[in-house]
């Protein structure tokens, strides 16, 4: 039969306006409050087969706090974003302008020296493609990770364009399930999610 992946959003470990590249912070207090708030809706995903996270102390956390007992996944961890790491985008911006622009108009450039957008992008398909499954049910998966892992996996399955990420917004604790096998991933919106 297949998959049915549920990826999930780690809850905030700062604002919004205060998000920096390759973030390593955990939970701040308002991200432990909405994962409280989103538990009843999220915690039935904890019946997955398979539970995973992203490294990062966030992700950990975010499952942990669902009941989820998620393995830690290093192919899920965040964009390598090399000597731009711990900066904000409007940090970087104003030191590197032409960098940040070449960075967001090729998907094959690296100009903080780290990983390219499409290399990411492959890296989060690959880890998706090699989910076990099996050809007779549909295996269960639910992974808490960064929201930028989360973009990379729906690019990937959806065989979009890599430059389609820029225009991919993935809140806190929101929820979105990958349903088929290697290569042959659909795009699965609940009734409930439609409300």
């Amino acid at each position: 039969m297949g998959l049915r992946v549920t990826l999930v959003a780690a809850a905030r470990s700062s604002s919004l306006l205060a998000e920096r590249f390759d973030d390593d912070r955990p939970l701040d207090e308002a991200g432990w409050y909405e994962v409280q708030q989103a538990a009843p809706a999220l915690l039935p995903l904890g019946a997955a087969e398979l539970r995973y996270c992203s490294p990062t102390p966030r992700s950990r956390a975010t499952g942990t706090a669902l009941g989820f007992a998620p393995l830690a996944q290093p192919a899920l961890r965040d964009c390598d974003m090399g000597r731009w790491r711990g900066l904000t985008l409007a940090e970087v911006a104003a030191l590197e302008p032409a960098a940040v622009d070449a960075w967001l108009a090729d998907a094959r450039s690296a100009p903080h020296g780290g990983e390219p957008l499409l290399a990411f992008i492959s890296r989060v398909g690959g880890w998706l493609d090699t989910r076990p499954g099996d050809d007779d049910t549909t295996t269960t998966v639910v992974a808490v990770a960064e929201p930028s892992v989360v973009r990379a996996a729906l690019v990937y399955a959806l065989r979009a364009a890599p430059t389609t990420y820029w225009s991919v917004d993935v809140r806190p604790l929101s929820t979105v399930t990958l349903v088929g096998r290697p290569g042959a991933w659909h795009l699965h919106l609940d009734a409930a999610a439609l409300r």
